[in-house]
């Protein structure tokens, strides 16, 4: 396996890196909210799994994942224009969930932008259902779609 091919824990170090990625993937039109600070926090937390893959000395792709005792938050998932429709947030999501899965998680939440029809579809292919609308939810500004996915329960 190439250094292409792995994901990894993102290191500390990252945290610029991926809040930029965030400020302009995720979040262009609102108040940055997730800042370097903010990325340091969640790399440090016990409870998220914050990861990412890389392309030469960059980052493609990162994800970030709260942890609870049954259920997951899928927080933010961002891949660079120049490397989407190669598989990368599928990769992403399906480490994720396998990690969710070993940690005994039976359901993953997520929220995006309702106009987000991209990646409205993309959860969709990924098993995820939709839950409902939340108007306001992105600053007062822009309404979510919530969406979640049944893992199912170990027996």
């Amino acid at each position: 396996m190439s250094q292409l091919d792995l994901i990894t824990l993102a290191r500390l170090d990252d945290a610029r890196e991926i809040a930029e990625m965030s400020r302009d993937l995720v979040e262009p039109g609102l108040t940055w909210a997730w800042t370097p600070a903010r990325i340091k926090h969640f790399i440090s937390s016990r409870d998220t799994s914050v990861i990412v893959k890389r392309r030469g000395l960059r980052i493609a792709a990162f994800a970030l994942m709260n942890f609870g005792d049954e259920t997951a938050h899928l927080t933010l998932l961002a891949v660079r224009p120049a490397y989407r429709r190669q598989g990368l947030g599928r990769q992403m999501v399906d480490w994720l969930i396998a990690s969710a899965t070993t940690a005994g998680i039976f359901r993953v939440n997520l929220e995006l932008r309702a106009t987000n029809s991209e990646a409205l579809a993309f959860y969709d292919r990924l098993g995820f259902e939709q839950l409902g609308l939340e108007p306001g939810y992105y600053q007062g500004k822009e309404a979510a779609l919530r969406m979640s996915r049944n893992l199912g329960r170990l027996t």
